[in-house]
């Protein structure tokens, strides 16, 4: 996670807790004038338009006194929805066995793209078949892991 978003982390996740909902993952996307803060919830039941809604007010304000972001941005409230991006090593565990796209920072036997099933977590490794061929990622090589949604 880059330092930007650790300190995201830390400043709203005790926030997004009082109001009974958990810190899924944060993204960051530069654009000049038009960056973009996304904050993604999660909770029991779900997350719905009313929660976003309460949850980015209570972070508006936190991030108008701390004020960590020094160019102007958008702020996004949002729930992982079915496609969930996977922000953290423990948050694979609960998808092994289903679909999910992954690209790597680095090449991986020639490739940065994987589409496969994920099979499991080996240390810091993720593991991944994709067409009958199984690859181990190092967690760190991983830029983006999202969960395909089976209907």
């Amino acid at each position: 996670m880059a330092k930007l978003e650790s300190s995201l982390e830390d400043m709203i996740a005790p926030a997004i807790a009082a109001v009974g909902f958990s810190l899924w993952g944060i993204e960051f996307i530069r654009a000049g004038k038009h960056s973009t803060l996304r904050v993604y919830i999660d909770g029991p039941e779900g997350v719905g338009v009313d929660a976003c809604a309460e949850v980015s007010r209570q972070l508006g304000a936190i991030l108008d006194v701390e004020d960590p972001i020094s160019t102007n941005y958008l702020l996004e409230v949002s729930s992982p929805g079915m496609d969930r991006v996977l922000f953290k090593l423990e948050q694979y565990q609960a998808y092994v066995g289903h679909k999910m796209s992954l690209k790597t920072r680095l090449p991986v036997d020639g490739r940065r793209k994987f589409t496969g099933i994920l099979e499991g977590i080996e240390s810091d490794q993720v593991i991944i078949t994709v067409d009958n061929d199984e690859f181990s990622i190092p967690y760190k090589n991983v830029d983006k892991a999202q969960i395909i949604p089976q209907f």
